[in-house]
């Protein structure tokens, strides 16, 4: 069960780390389009290239640290309540989304790292998947916002450090 906090917005750590957490996965998905060739290279004990294989590892490497702080920074402080205004089954499916969004920034920068450390081929295609899954909710996670924002009009968007 999620704790509840009185406040009507996130603390000011919180609000660094998800905007923090989301820059980096942007990023890094933007640079990945080498990473196959990349790991092939890897695999096979060939120099890089260049330097953006590095740059992705370490990156994927912090978003898993950073998400690790974000979630035991939610344990500790809680998250702001759901407006009273919000039907049910959207507040249910906010939180489902919010958790399918913290677990696939576990499980795609772990099954990364498995892929490059450990030397598993065979998680990177995982990973690639578990990546393209979080796009894909974390752009309904931003819809969501928007939507609550201009048509709900809720202030959504503000309780997450936007000044609308």
């Amino acid at each position: 069960m999620t704790k509840t906090s009185p406040r009507s917005g996130y603390t000011n750590s919180q609000i660094i780390l998800h905007w923090l957490i989301a820059a980096l996965v942007l990023f890094n998905y933007i640079v990945s389009d080498g990473m196959g060739s990349a790991l092939r290279r890897h695999l096979n004990g060939e120099a890089q290239a260049d330097i953006w294989p590095a740059i992705h590892v370490y990156v994927g490497i912090a978003v898993l640290v950073l998400v690790l702080i974000r979630l035991l920074l939610r344990r500790r402080v809680g998250v702001p309540a759901t407006a009273e205004a919000t039907p049910g089954w959207m507040s249910r499916l906010g939180k489902i989304g919010h958790w399918l969004i913290y677990a696939l920034l576990l499980v795609g920068p772990a099954l990364g790292v498995a892929t490059w450390y450990l030397r598993l081929g065979s998680a990177g295609d995982l990973h690639a998947i578990a990546m393209n899954a979080l796009m894909i909710l974390a752009g309904l996670h931003a819809a969501a916002g928007i939507y609550h924002h201009y048509v709900v009009r809720d202030g959504l968007l503000r309780r997450m450090g936007l000044p609308l």
